[in-house]
């Protein structure tokens, strides 16, 4: 099955969001401005519309998250829908309860969403192939497969500094190998028409063939820095590195980090962009991190506006018959 099929309805309008591989330039764009109509949401007096009023959420975490998790929650919120959160490290889960029975019994209590959030790739897949047909997953991350929403938060933060994606020339720095948050963006702004994508990493963390997806791949920082606009930097993934793939953090950021002096070879108005959380020192300095270009606080606030946009067309009433 195409990647995009399980993830649309008859309508091919958005019904799950497990990974933006395969779907198309005009629903990544759906996503970005129904975001844009939920941006002013949070400097309201009441900070809610009625959306998902009488809709449940559950965000399911089989991994630890206070970002991700925190901004889904507050998402669903702000769309007045009711939220539960699961702690699967005391839940039945930890007590041998197989993952099927888990979503089974949620089900039961007439749940209408599952943010799921796991290590293994292809979780949230498995998930949305046995959830009730009402029911919508979204991929909160996976392993090291997909981060969708993450993605397209950091493509709505571009596109609020650089509209025209087709003008774009982005680097990726860092731990392409272990990131999921790296494949989606790469998914998102080839998708989006970014006519130059590069992927900056030592030897040891670049996936092989990922030239397949459209990128070109460097190796020194200075070379793959030069002249781009946006400057998008990953987190070192070490609780998924098993081996020796770098020599130690100071080597890495001797190389790799992100300076003042490294940065002053994009475009005079790059922006700088991470994920989150941080590694100062390993793959940014903070003086970087907190300077004039640095958009990063923005992603984390525009990662609500993002996140209510994904599960309000995702859960929206299907055509009147």
């Amino acid at each position: 099955m195409k990647p995009d099929a399980i993830q649309l309805d008859a309508q091919g309008r958005l019904h799950h969001f497990l990974t933006i591989e395969g779907l198309k330039p005009a629903l990544l764009t759906e996503i970005l401005d129904t975001a844009e109509s939920f941006a002013s949401v949070g400097g309201q007096t009441v900070k809610k519309v009625p959306l998902l009023r009488g809709k449940t959420i559950v965000n399911l975490f089989f991994e630890p998250s206070t970002r991700t998790r925190t901004t889904f929650e507050l998402a669903a919120k702000r769309l007045s829908a009711d939220v539960l959160n699961i702690a699967v490290s005391t839940s039945s889960a930890s007590k041998g309860e197989s993952l099927l029975d888990t979503l089974h019994n949620l089900q039961a209590m007439q749940c209408d969403m599952f943010v799921v959030r796991h290590s293994a790739s292809g979780a949230a897949r498995f998930i949305a192939d046995h959830v009730a047909p009402h029911v919508s997953v979204i991929n909160a991350g996976d392993g090291c497969h997909a981060h969708p929403t993450q993605a397209m938060l950091d493509m709505f933060t571009i596109r609020r500094h650089k509209p025209d994606f087709g003008a774009l020339s982005v680097a990726i720095v860092g731990d392409i190998l272990h990131s999921r948050v790296a494949r989606s963006q790469i998914h998102a702004l080839t998708t989006l028409g970014v006519p130059e994508v590069r992927v900056i990493a030592p030897r040891t963390l670049i996936p092989k063939d990922i030239e397949t997806l459209g990128v070109r791949v460097y190796h020194d920082l200075r070379a793959g820095l030069r002249d781009v606009d946006v400057v998008m930097m990953l987190r070192l993934q070490r609780e998924r590195m098993q081996g020796a793939f770098l020599p130690s953090e100071r080597e890495y950021f001797h190389l790799y980090g992100l300076t003042e002096e490294r940065l002053s070879v994009a475009k005079p108005d790059a922006i700088v962009m991470h994920p989150g959380p941080i590694n100062r020192g390993v793959e940014i300095a903070s003086g970087v991190a907190d300077g004039a270009r640095s958009v990063i606080l923005q992603q984390v606030t525009h990662g609500t506006a993002v996140r209510m946009a994904i599960m309000a067309l995702a859960l929206r009433p299907g055509p009147e018959v």
